[in-house]
Order: structure tokens, then sequence, then C-alpha cells
């Protein structure tokens, strides 16, 4: 019951969220304006055409990449169970930018299906990397290891990702990617890239019961008759399909999927059949307020939205290894 409270007022705290970011902005437009934009749209009105244009799918967009990082970032702490396991700090986000990049350098004919589809092959490069790198380690796989092998690789591709920019001169091109932001989201970005967000969140879904399972160790999951190597396959999949589409669509937004899973367990528990929906509605509902911030905070200039979420997610981080070190 607590659960499903949680989640309604989730949902409601997400329905406000985002009216109230198409409401607010240069032009003040009413609820009602809204909702005539929606079902009766008139071409001819501009308020309406601000609406449908412009704020509407940029809203959605941001709510879209906030439940994707936030249900990566609940796959991969659930499976690894490492409290540092997110999208960001794993390599995945600096594997998908520097595949972006490679892209627009060297396949400059790519539609955005072909960018997202190389920000899914970037992600799963970088978070092998890490891996890797993790695994190469005297003492193993720890939660501080792993968050130090992926800030090497993410400052690591993060260079190589300047370089390009530097030599080939597409650095305007590209500052959308590598500041973080929705603001040149249009309907037919938007309309390409949920396919792939929507097939994450539902791979999610279905292997929530056995990452709760794998959560709780590989020897009781096992013992319980769980198929660990198909949930651990489908949760990667599913990870790299909601981390690469939501770099292509947002660029590199970072710490979503670090903070979101964390505040998801302790509003409704530790089974994730319950908290992988409250990712998705928690980041959504972060990711519009922080999109809202970054737009009101200095207009008419936009603040990159990775600087809104690194203000909150950076203390967090820091307080998360305090913690494990602790620990240790």
């Amino acid at each position: 019951m607590r659960a499903s409270l949680v989640l309604g007022a989730a949902a409601i705290c997400l329905l406000v969220a985002i009216v109230g970011s198409i409401s607010a902005g240069a032009a003040e437009i009413d609820p009602f304006t809204i909702w005539q934009a929606m079902v009766q749209f008139d071409p001819t009105q501009p308020n309406q055409l601000v609406i449908q244009e412009f704020r509407l799918p940029r809203v959605l967009a941001s709510a879209a990449v906030g439940a994707c990082l936030g249900v990566a970032g609940a796959v991969m702490q659930g499976m690894t169970r490492n409290p540092l396991a997110s999208p960001s700090l794993m390599g995945l986000n600096a594997g998908a930018g520097f595949m972006l990049v490679i892209g627009m350098v060297l396949l400059p004919w790519l539609d955005f299906t072909g960018l997202i589809v190389l920000s899914f092959l970037g992600a799963g490069l970088g978070a092998a990397l890490v891996f890797g790198l993790g695994a190469l380690q005297r003492g193993g796989l720890t939660p501080v290891r792993l968050a130090l092998a992926g800030a090497a690789v993410s400052a690591l591709l993060g260079a190589l990702t300047t370089g390009i920019v530097i030599v080939t001169g597409i650095a305007q091109d590209v500052l959308f990617y590598t500041a973080g932001g929705v603001q040149g989201i249009r309907w037919p970005h938007l309309l390409m890239a949920l396919p792939w967000m929507g097939a994450g969140l539902v791979l999610a879904l279905l292997l929530s019961r056995g990452i709760s399972l794998l959560s709780l160790g590989q020897d009781v999951a096992t013992g319980l008759g769980q198929r660990t190597g198909l949930v651990r396959a489908g949760g990667i999949l599913a990870t790299l399909f909601l981390a690469g589409s939501a770099v292509a669509v947002a660029g590199g937004v970072g710490f979503v999927g670090l903070v979101i899973p964390h505040f998801s367990r302790f509003l409704v528990g530790l089974d994730y059949r319950w908290i992988i929906p409250c990712s998705a509605l928690c980041g959504a509902c972060l990711l519009v307020v922080a999109d809202f911030v970054a737009r009101m905070v200095n207009p008419p200039f936009e603040t990159p939205l990775g600087l809104i979420t690194a203000l909150i997610g950076v203390p967090f981080f820091l307080w998360l290894v305090r913690r494990d070190e602790r620990g240790m």
C-alpha cells in the first residue's frame, strides 16, 4: 500500500512539474491554454503554437531522459550490488558521447537513429573499459575501485572527445552534447528516440523480479532458481538502450542515475518491482524541474542541464564514497 501511494504521489508531482514547466517562460501560459493546445490545437494561436512546437517536446524529452537515467542507474546498482553504479560514473555517458562525436566526424550522413545506435555502442565500450580496468586492480571489483575506474575511463574518453572536436573544428555542433540539455529537441528527434527508450524501460520492468534476487547475491539468486546469466544479459541490454538513447537526446547529463535509485529505495523499500517504476517517475520529475531551473536561472540564456544535476549529484556522490570507505 505504501509503495502504491508513493508511485501515485510521484505521478502527481510529475504532472504538476510538467504543467508548471510548460506554463512558465518568456510568455506565461495558463493551464487552460495548455489543455486546449493538447485537445484542440489551433496553429493560429501563438501560445498554442509555442506549446506544441517548443515547450511540449522539450518537457517530454526531459521527462523521458530522466526516467531512462533513473531506471538505468537502478538496474546497474541492483545487478552489481554497487551503490556507486550509474551511467555517468561507469563510463556509459562518456562512451556514448565519444561515439557520437566519431559518428559526426566520420559518418556525417547518419540520421538521428544512426546516432542513437552509435550511442549504444559507445555506452557498451565505456562500460567494458570500466569493468575491465576495475578487474585488473588488486583486490577485485569493490565499489570504490569501480568508481575510480569509471572516473579514469570517463576522463580518457572525454579528453579524446575534446581532442577530436578541436582538431576537426566541430565544437559548435557538439556543444549541445557536451554541456547537456534538451533545448534543441523537436518532435522528430523525440519520436525517433522514444521506441528505444520504451524498449529499455519495458525490459527493465520485465527483469525487475530477477534484479531483486540478484541484489541479494549471486548464490541466493541461484539457489532460488534464478537464471542469473539471462537476467544479467537482459539488464545490460536494457541499460545500453536507456543510457544510449538518453545521451543521444540530451547529451552528458550526469548523476541522475546515481541519486534517484537511492531515493527510490528510501521511499519504496528494496523490491525492484517497485524501485524501477519509482525511479522512472522520480527521475522524470527531477529532470523536468532541473530543466525548468536551467531555463529560468539566467534568462534569456540557457544554463547547461548537466550543471544543475551536478550541483545535486556531486555532494551525494561524495557522501556515498565516504560512507562506503567507513564500511570497508
